[in-house]
């Protein structure tokens, strides 16, 4: 199977919902095969979704943020990722990472009895996420059927009912295991910082290309600037300048890489205003010029 290399660039309505749909209205279930050595860095950046998702380690090891927290999963073991969850993948070198993101409906209808009893309280609980190690049985079961569920996806003639299948089964073993009360083992994060985080990201992703200071990101959501670095820091490891800068840099590799728009172009587009001070962040982020990336990444 190939690699994804679809560049995803992450924009959210105003509940801080990303807009890209994963699958269909009709299909809502997504399955992507991701090599993080094909990334920018080696990173697939900061996103949430209202899709819950399942992500399987194949070979490498892999560096996963969480909020605030960080998790290292290592070949052979996986993660579930809940409903509106920030979160980031990153590899040192390879990291082969197999996932499927999937609409909590689609595992049942939003109105049956069985998402009200089953599907509704993960999502409305304060599990986060959850590991699936090699060392618990029930986990290896899950892993076994996230396996099964991305072989599937090659197999036309059942595809969509058994995946169904096996991702019922799998949301089964995973309601009659994960605890969903009590302080122990359980990942949690805070909801409010988090959304006081993503609405500074998407005030960023959204005017990027505009003069934006510290002092306006702040400000768009009421809070001081000490309190906007304070969470930027806390959760994204990084200030909201440095996150501009990164996110701009960013915009401008994928121009350099999908356009045939001047260099000069491209840094106006991506925020710069002086093309001279881009192509020295661009080089001291990339290690390369734009030229040089760009007759890289066209080779």
């Amino acid at each position: 199977m190939d690699y994804n290399k679809t560049y995803n660039k992450i924009l959210t309505d105003e509940e801080f919902m990303e807009i890209k749909q994963h699958g269909s209205s009709a299909y809502p279930f997504q399955y992507y095969y991701d090599n993080l050595e094909l990334f920018d860095f080696h990173c697939i950046e900061w996103h949430w979704h209202r899709e819950f998702e399942f992500l399987y380690v194949e070979s490498g090891q892999v560096t996963c943020g969480i909020g605030e927290k960080k998790i290292i999963l290592s070949e052979g073991e996986a993660i579930f990722i809940n409903s509106k969850i920030l979160h980031q993948f990153y590899a040192s070198s390879d990291g082969v990472i197999p996932n499927f993101v999937c609409m909590p409906e689609f595992i049942a209808p939003e109105n049956s009895l069985i998402y009200k009893k089953y599907i509704l309280p993960i999502i409305s609980s304060n599990i986060s996420f959850q590991c699936f190690r090699i060392n618990e049985s029930w986990q290896v079961k899950i892993i076994q059927i996230m396996i099964k569920i991305m072989e599937i996806q090659e197999n036309e003639k059942i595809r969509e009912l058994a995946t169904l299948a096996l991702l019922q089964n799998l949301w089964l073993i995973f309601y009659e295991n994960v605890k969903l009360s009590g302080k122990e083992e359980v990942q949690t994060v805070d909801e409010a910082a988090q959304k006081r985080v993503q609405l500074m990201m998407q005030y960023i992703h959204e005017n990027y290309n505009h003069g934006l200071s510290l002092d306006e990101i702040a400000s768009h959501i009421g809070v001081s600037k000490s309190t906007a670095l304070n969470l930027f820091r806390r959760f994204l490891h990084t200030t909201p300048v440095d996150y501009l800068i990164g996110y701009r840099l960013q915009a401008a590799s994928w121009l350099l890489k999908n356009t045939n728009k001047k260099v000069k172009t491209i840094a106006y587009e991506s925020g710069f205003r002086n093309v001279d001070y881009f192509c020295r962040l661009f080089k001291r982020r990339y290690h390369l010029t734009p030229s040089e990336y760009r007759c890289i990444c066209l080779k």
